[in-house]
């Protein structure tokens, strides 16, 4: 079986072409294929069939396209090649010389590391697999990006036999292709230097100094450049009449540099490199990208950027030594010294002798100027093909004089800094090195400790990898410390004392915190003091108004801090403006944070709760502004809630932060700070109830019933009594929400606190309700409308109205329910109370849903479900879908029922609602049994 990728989109078997159906089932192969052996995700493929614009049922239709081409693989090959479910995604399992495309890559990289000879007939088998246009037969955005992708890999692999075919000698058998190539891209330099010295050497040499000035004037007037040094340099030899197309001068140059006759000398070939890491495992992509910033432009500069102890070197090195090939004149290296624990930063200077003395020049004749020195090096590298490797860079001045200015030269940089300037004024190429993922962190243990004992340990295996967080140093010295220990003593000792076991006094280069204390050597003490403030500030990542707020300082000066923290690598931006933290690089933050004074770094804990504190309970009254809040203290000076402009921008801020959040209440609580606890419990109470985040609920208020107790004020305690029995009857937990609710009432009577006692009667109704005594909730929402009525609130009025109109009906007191929920309901529209609005339109449905009015209770429950959405409320949301589908059961829209309960039974599971999930599920089948039942019928 063979897949066509290059020049179409077909699968062949026996010679015979296998019809894959519609454009679009046949562009999921394709999507496939293009990454053949990989996983591709769902997300991913229906981006590539479909572009951003994917129909309604796009996953649903996939999922049927996948199914089809298993079926149509599956018989024609025998297993050939098939597609395959694998965690994240599809994959195309398949023999790789069979798909074109990777045989095409294949041969091209086979090509580029061996002789010419050989390389020439490698370059034509790769070229040979091109028959036509790419991907033909299927169309899109991807299509049409990954088509220009996969020619432009052609026309290099064009480019690169050429070369070769010109070193070996050739000319005039070039001319013909170059010219239709030249023709086809006129602004193409690389062309033009091989069509030119192709004319030049079929002995048109008029023709080739006309090609040139022809470039030239297109280049000058659409682009406003002139040729490249490369091709300028051509030019003049031709003008030169130099049959061997090298200076003349350069024999005399060489001679004036190093001392030595003309006659003899030679060019030094330095070999530079420091050994390969012998335990290097992984890094796939990177040395992927790397190998893709070598072949896409003449000129690369790769800044490696990355912590200490990622490392940046070993991959240099790895990469290096495997391209070596690739650079015949010879590797340079420096240790730059840009973060070292003994030394200063190697200045320029130093470098670049280094480098002149390894290119044999006699010191007597290296200037000492700087400029002059960095001239002479470039000179010397000009048009041989190395690679110089400048190793611990801190800064672009130490880099710039090392650069060469020759078009044959590679550099590659790391550092723990971006350096932007090089980025921006070089055009280097940014690679950042992040954690090992859990088979390349496997792959490194394994090889430190030997394949076998690794294997036989695999559980302490994966618990080194999560306490080591794929961090390669970390794990570099846990497998080092197991070397003569056993593995589960090493994680034992690792969980329990953490960074400490990372730690080696005697060898700062064997150690963590040494290492990474190195990055901090170049800091400010306003980012090294925020840096360790970010160590132990609450939750999991943060933003620049929360660092503003943690360090005291305004907005702006925050940023700042973030982009030093993060060219520095200690601090890592992630979408959305967000920043974190590796758990081991946030350790080592939190012990600098201990060493500051203790004033300070609890007065930055203390802005930092508060920032959270008052943006939450602003949240939660955009979101409910009908629920009484009580009002916290003040913040920290200094300190300003984030703002936000409506309920949609609150509860999108409250998802984001809610890990923030819970972080900052136990944070609250290990700095006896009650009434913070208790304050962000009440502000988190809306988010819990309509999210469904029903444990989360229960934590929380948990923690504000026990805070309340050393709080003064009585009201604060009977409603963590109240919050937490609602929270525990959500849950199940029936006695439990019984004996706080009851609790709660007792509290209220005795302080005399009449809305806590109204409150109290309307929790123990939802209580009751929950646990299906319904004429017991009742009476209790009795009690709460006349308490509500007393009080003269309007809207806990109608809340109450609504729920005696509610449990009314389920005890079919149909006209009492109907009189109770029009009157809430007009209150409710009265008041603008959306959800309030919302809750009696499910009571409506469930009164006409009773009475045999299923088109009504459709109409009412669909009018709940809409507000619901509006309101963010997929806790309620759940519950109404989950009513709504039985009057569409009834009224025998059996498709409108599933589509309920199966939109239902995913919330249940989604906010871990078991027993709702299981009676969803059980409404599912059974519908499924009576459409089948009734399948017959209906046909005859």
């Amino acid at each position: 079986m063979e897949f066509v990728l290059l020049g179409g989109i077909a699968v062949l078997s026996g010679g015979g072409a296998l019809d894959l159906g519609p454009a679009r089932q046949r562009c999921v192969l394709a999507a496939l294929a293009v990454d053949a052996g990989l996983v591709v995700s769902v997300n991913r493929l229906i981006d590539r069939v479909w572009g951003e614009q994917p129909p309604p049922r796009a996953r649903a239709t996939l999922l049927n396209y996948l199914s089809r081409l298993r079926l149509l693989l599956g018989d024609a090959g025998a297993g050939a090649a098939i597609v395959v479910r694998r965690p994240g995604g599809y994959s195309l399992q398949v023999e790789r010389s069979t798909v074109d495309v990777v045989r095409f890559h294949d041969l091209c990289e086979q090509a580029r590391a061996v002789d010419d000879e050989q390389a020439v007939v490698l370059f034509r088998q790769a070229l040979e697999l091109w028959r036509g246009e790419a991907l033909t037969g299927v169309d899109g955005d991807w299509v049409e990006a990954e088509r220009d992708r996969l020619h432009h890999q052609l026309l290099a692999a064009e480019c690169d036999l050429t070369d070769v075919l010109l070193r070996l000698g050739h000319g005039e058998d070039l001319v013909a292709p170059l010219t239709t190539r030249a023709a086809q891209w006129p602004l193409d330099e690389r062309i033009a230097g091989q069509l030119v010295l192709s004319l030049h050497r079929a002995g048109r040499t008029a023709d080739a100094l006309a090609h040139h000035r022809q470039l030239r004037a297109h280049l000058v007037e659409q682009l406003g450049t002139e040729p490249c040094t490369a091709l300028q340099n051509l030019h003049q030899r031709i003008l030169d009449t130099d049959p061997a197309l090298t200076p003349p001068s350069a024999a005399t140059m060489r001679t004036a540099i190093t001392g030595a006759p003309a006659a003899t000398a030679e060019k030094p070939i330095p070999r530079q490199l420091p050994a390969p890491p012998r335990w290097f495992t992984g890094r796939g992509a990177e040395l992927a990208r790397l190998d893709q910033a070598l072949t896409a432009a003449t000129v690369v500069i790769s800044a490696i950027g990355g912590a200490g102890g990622l490392g940046k070197t070993w991959l240099a090195l790895k990469w290096a030594h495997e391209q070596a090939e690739r650079f015949p004149d010879g590797q340079l290296f420096v240790d730059l010294h840009g973060f070292s624990p003994t030394e200063q930063p190697m200045a320029p200077e130093a470098a670049v002798r280094r480098f002149l003395d390894a290119l044999g020049v006699v010191p007597g004749r290296i200037p000492t100027d700087l400029d002059a020195q960095a001239a002479l090096y470039r000179s010397l590298v000009a048009d041989r093909r190395m690679l110089i490797v400048l190793d611990n860079a801190a800064t672009a001045e130490q880099v710039v004089p090392l650069l060469p200015g020759s078009a044959t030269c590679t550099v590659l940089i790391t550092s723990r800094t971006r350096l932007p300037s090089l980025i921006d004024r070089h055009g280097a190429q940014h690679l950042r090195l992040d954690v090992l993922n859990r088979t390349e962190a496997r792959s490194l243990l394994a090889a430190r400790l030997g394949s076998a004992r690794a294997a036989a340990e695999p559980g302490a295996v994966d618990e080194l990898i999560d306490l080591c967080g794929g961090y390669p140093l970390a794990l570099s010295i846990t497998a080092r410390q197991a070397a003569t220990r056993p593995l589960t003593e090493v994680a034992a000792e690792l969980r329990r004392l953490g960074l400490e076991v990372l730690d080696h006094h005697a060898d700062p280069a064997a150690s963590l915190p040494a290492v990474l204390s190195w990055s901090l050597h170049h800091l400010v003490d306003e980012h090294r003091t925020a840096f360790g403030l970010l160590g132990i500030a609450p939750g999991p990542d943060t933003t620049p108004p929360a660092v503003a707020a943690l360090t005291g300082v305004p907005p702006a000066r925050a940023r700042k801090v973030l982009v030093a923290l993060e060219e520095a690598s200690l601090l890592e931006r992630r979408p959305n403006g967000r920043y974190t933290m590796h758990d081991l690089v946030r350790a080592y933050a939190t012990t600098i944070a201990h060493n500051l004074p203790d004033d300070v770094r609890e007065a930055a804990l203390v802005r930092a709760m508060d920032f959270h504190l008052h943006t939450a309970h602003s949240a939660a009254r955009l979101l409910d502004p009908h629920h009484e809040l009580h009002q916290p203290d003040p913040p920290a000076p200094g300190v300003h809630p984030f703002p936000l402009s409506d309920a949609a921008d609150a509860m999108a801020w409250l998802e984001t932060e809610h890990a923030t959040l819970i972080a900052t209440q136990r944070a609250a609580i290990s700095l006896v700070r009650h009434d913070v606890v208790w304050h962000l419990a009440c502000a988190l109470d809306v988010l819990h109830f309509r999210r469904g985040h029903l444990r989360d609920g229960y934590a929380s208020w948990r923690a504000a019933l026990d805070a309340a107790a050393h709080l003064p004020d009585p009201v604060l305690r009977i409603r963590a009594h109240r919050f937490l029995g609602s929270a525990c009857s959500r849950l199940g937990l029936d006695e439990v929400a019984t004996w706080h609710l009851d609790r709660a009432l007792d509290l209220a009577v005795r302080h005399r606190v009449p809305t806590e006692h109204a409150h109290a009667h309307r929790a123990l109704m939802a209580a009751s309700g929950l646990r299906g005594d319904d004429r017991q909730a009742l009476d209790h929402a009795r009690h709460a409308l006349d308490l509500y009525r007393s009080l003269d609130h309007p809207v806990w009025e109608a809340d109450a109205l609504n729920a005696v109109g509610w449990f009314a009906a389920r005890l079919d007191d149909f006209d009492t329910a109907r009189d109770h929920c029009h009157a809430a309901l007009a209150l409710h529209r009265h008041h603008h109370n959306t959800a309030g609005e919302a809750d009696t339109q499910e009571s409506l449905g469930l009164v006409a849903h009773r009475t045999g009015d299923h088109r009504q209770a459709v109409d009412h429950y669909h009018q709940a479900v809409a507000l619901l959405r509006n309101l963010a409320n997929t806790y309620q949301v759940a519950n109404t879908l989950d009513d709504v589908g039985h009057p569409h059961a009834a009224l025998g829209q059996h498709d409108q029922a599933r589509e309920a309960w199966q939109e239902a039974l995913d919330l249940y599971e989604q906010q871990g609602r078991d027993e709702d999930a299981e009676r969803a599920q059980r409404q599912l089948a059974n519908l499924a049994l009576a459409t089948e039942s009734i399948r017959p019928s209906d046909a005859s």
